[in-house]
């Protein structure tokens, strides 16, 4: 098993260009008695305000913004607490490592349960698609932990090009709607139950193909 302070942290995201400048820009103001662990309860009091926001838009659409704007600030406390434990050289590998995991799968759970909870997708649907990205990130920690590669970005997209989705489709339902089609054999669904289906079936393969090419390596290479 690798040491945890040598981990290669693979980030190869289409936002990241833009995102590391403005995270090492805001990690250089932030005032001191803001902490990473600080940070790191924003992003979980973000996460609650997406959960109860998705549930909230059963009583009206406007509710997406709140959705949106927690969306924002998850962004920023769960992507800035660990720039600034390195900025401030204050990082914590081992409790660093875990909590913010830990943190990341709690606030998966409620950010797409509570997308099933809203009347925009099945809530059976969007458990798919948790079971997914679980499923992906199982794999994400399994090969850390075994050779210490750290891959949080899989074609160019991670977390943050996730929220920027979600974002962006939040913003079309509520100019839009939530539009209906009618498929052959399945009757009348939303556009955005399709959209949780092909998330969940695109997650899974990415499990299965990820995880049988590196069990591959690893057998090739006898470890």
């Amino acid at each position: 098993m690798s040491d945890i302070k040598k981990h290669q942290r693979v980030n190869n995201m289409l936002l990241g260009p833009l995102e590391r400048p403005a995270l090492q820009w805001l990690a250089a103001r932030m005032p001191l008695w803001i902490t990473p662990d600080v940070l790191t309860g924003i992003g979980v009091v973000a996460a609650i305000m997406i959960f109860v926001g998705y549930w909230l838009t059963n009583q009206s659409p406007w509710w997406l913004w709140f959705v949106n704007f927690g969306f924002v600030l998850n962004w920023f406390g769960d992507s800035l607490d660990g720039t600034l434990a390195r900025f401030r050289k204050i990082e914590r590998p081992k409790f660093g490592f875990y909590i913010d995991h830990t943190v990341d799968a709690v606030a998966e759970f409620l950010t797409i349960v509570g997308i099933g909870m809203s009347p925009y997708m099945r809530l059976d649907i969007a458990a798919f698609a948790l079971i997914g990205y679980l499923l992906v990130s199982v794999h994400v920690y399994v090969r850390t932990a075994v050779d210490g590669v750290f891959k949080i970005s899989y074609a160019m997209i991670g977390p943050t090009e996730m929220r920027v989705m979600i974002m962006l489709a939040n913003t079309a339902i509520f100019f839009r709607g939530n539009p209906r089609v009618t498929l052959p054999y399945v009757g009348e669904t939303t556009g955005f139950d399709i959209v949780g289906v092909m998330l969940a079936i695109g997650l899974a393969v990415a499990f299965l193909a990820s995880s049988t090419r590196e069990a591959v390596r690893l057998a090739r290479e006898g470890k």
